[in-house]
């Protein structure tokens, strides 16, 4: 079986566009490993199979802010829109978070299979419209919840079981915020005074979920 089958997106192609893709070598790359910066041109469609990329932009003041992450069976807006329209270089940076496989589709045979594949334009679109959904919850969340209660759903998202540390920094929960790190540092102090999360180096640890879970239901009621 060729990596085609692993990505389940893909189980609806005819087999013609199927031999297309197989042709296609998955690229294995490290965590940290940077695949586009602002400015580089638009050079393909990413199909990860395993593994997280981090989209991030960076603010003026040199502070960087998660926009999306890119799993399994999810697209890339900012490579889907620099293929599709006249914009042609990124605006954003990425960055594998984790050992990610992927495969790279060149933009000739992106193009040919949008215009020659319906079900290819069905896998693009269907990717694309999830992915607009999910930034629209973004938004919605940057706009009417507070910095707390986002940060409480986020850290009750990672938490893998119970008390289990999570190892993510200040910085990177800051990035995926939206907000700066300073602001994460006082909440995580005042919820560890309270017993809620204990701090270490590189890691946070619940210590009462339903106390942080209650936090971030009244943060959100204060908006």
């Amino acid at each position: 079986m060729t990596w085609v089958g692993e990505d389940t997106t893909l189980a609806a192609l005819p087999d013609h566009d199927k031999a297309q893709l197989s042709r296609l070598k998955p690229i294995q790359l490290p965590k940290g490993a940077r695949l586009f910066q602002p400015g580089d041109p638009v050079q393909g469609y990413a199909i990860v199979l395993a593994g997280r990329v981090d989209v991030t932009l960076a603010t003026a003041s040199g502070r960087e802010i998660l926009i999306y992450s890119v799993v399994p069976g999810q697209s890339c807006i900012q490579s889907t829109l620099g293929l599709m329209g006249g914009d042609t270089d990124y605006s954003a940076q990425a960055e594998t978070t984790e050992a990610t496989k992927l495969v790279l589709l060149p933009r000739a045979l992106f193009s040919e299979l949008m215009a020659t594949s319906q079900a290819f334009r069905g896998v693009v679109f269907n990717a694309f419209a999830g992915r607009m959904q999910l930034m629209m919850e973004m938004l919605e969340k940057l706009a009417f919840q507070t910095v707390e209660a986002r940060l409480a759903e986020r850290l009750l998202k990672l938490e893998a079981k119970p008390d289990a540390p999570i190892h993510i920094t200040q910085a990177e929960l800051a990035a995926q915020l939206g907000t700066a790190r300073e602001v994460v540092s006082r909440r995580l102090e005042a919820w560890a005074r309270r017993g809620l999360v204990e701090t270490g180096r590189g890691t946070v640890t619940i210590r009462d979920s339903e106390g942080l879970r209650a936090a971030a239901l009244a943060e959100r009621g204060a908006m």
